[in-house]
């Protein structure tokens, strides 16, 4: 049997407990800790049968880390992880700020470490469905809005925007867009100042395809939604309830028998999913290939730069447009 990686999970917060229980199912890992300060994540620890620190300490016999404290500490407990040569599975995004993730990944770059970042959606069974069947995408339209959650304290742009901006850029093969337009807003009284509730973007890419994201956390209800038009079809995603629908229009007439309405005719096709696996215990089979080698590191690498550098494009034009208001 291959030796199980030991993994030591950093946050053990509402993300980090889910991280906790597909740890400890895992034949492929060990969870041998988890560090937090809070009483809680001692709670979570003996739940899953670990041990538990408040601080990180030595990294020594250990493999590998998952990073799911809160985002503003990302950038200081990533760096001390590489620093001592371990491996990095960090929530996303990588920090809340395009410079200090691309130092972050350049180090995991120079150290030759393997290094990820939870783009969780990737790994949803709808999205990878949805991403084999793709033939010419022309245009991507995403939707991710959620009721307010006060306990997040980052705008929607690096909380909500950044995943789908990740499967757009997917959905087009990789090609990072090259036009960038967006329009944010701040609107409830709870957010920090600075931290936008609404994002509205649209994207441009080499080949003329076009994506519309919207992201929002002043919704009534949680939807999460995606879809891509082709020529000939559209494919509809709905991330929550995890299915897929394909649209091909066949016909239309001007009006039904009586003269009143308007009809027309669709072939709709329903794919079965590749995968009915939970994202996150995907997502940690990704990050043991690549602890056991048999995933590109560079390849992962890379592909987690475009939507960082997508999500500070946004942001940039929101300090552009509150400095010339």
């Amino acid at each position: 049997m291959t030796k199980r990686h030991r993994i030591v999970l950093v946050g053990a917060g509402s993300m980090g407990t889910l991280h906790a229980r597909v740890l400890s199912q895992s034949d492929r890992v060990e969870l041998v800790r988890i560090v937090d300060p809070s009483e809680n994540a001692k709670a979570v620890a003996e739940r899953f049968d670990t041990t538990w620190t408040p601080e990180l300490e030595s990294l020594s016999g250990v493999d590998a880390v998952v990073l799911a404290a809160a985002t503003p500490t990302h950038h200081r407990i990533a760096m001390d992880v590489l620093s001592q040569d371990v491996a990095l599975l960090v929530e996303k995004p990588v920090c809340d700020d395009l410079a200090a993730t691309e130092e972050v990944v350049a180090t995991a770059a120079t150290r030759s470490l393997p290094f990820m970042c939870g783009l969780l959606e990737r790994y949803n069974p709808a999205v990878m469905t949805a991403l084999a069947v793709l033939d010419n995408p022309l245009h991507v339209a995403a939707v991710r809005h959620s009721p307010y959650a006060p306990r997040i304290k980052t705008g929607v742009g690096w909380d909500l925007l950044v995943h789908d901006v990740d499967l757009a850029i997917r959905c087009f093969g990789g090609v990072e867009p090259t036009k960038v337009s967006a329009s944010t807003g701040l609107f409830h009284p709870s957010s920090i100042a600075g931290a936008e509730d609404i994002a509205e973007t649209v994207l441009g890419f080499p080949e003329g395809g076009l994506a519309s994201v919207s992201a929002s956390r002043v919704g009534q209800r949680k939807v999460r939604s995606l879809t891509v038009t082709e020529i000939d079809r559209s494919i509809e995603i709905d991330l929550l309830r995890r299915d897929v629908t394909i649209y091909r229009h066949v016909s239309a007439e001007a009006a039904t028998p009586d003269g009143r309405g308007y009809r027309q005719q669709s072939v709709i096709e329903i794919p079965e999913l590749v995968s009915v696996r939970e994202p996150l215990a995907t997502q940690l089979d990704r990050f043991a290939d690549l602890l056991d080698g048999t995933a590109d590191l560079a390849e992962e690498r890379e592909s987690i730069l475009p939507s960082h550098r997508v999500v500070a494009k946004v942001l940039a034009q929101r300090e552009l447009a509150a400095t010339t208001a």
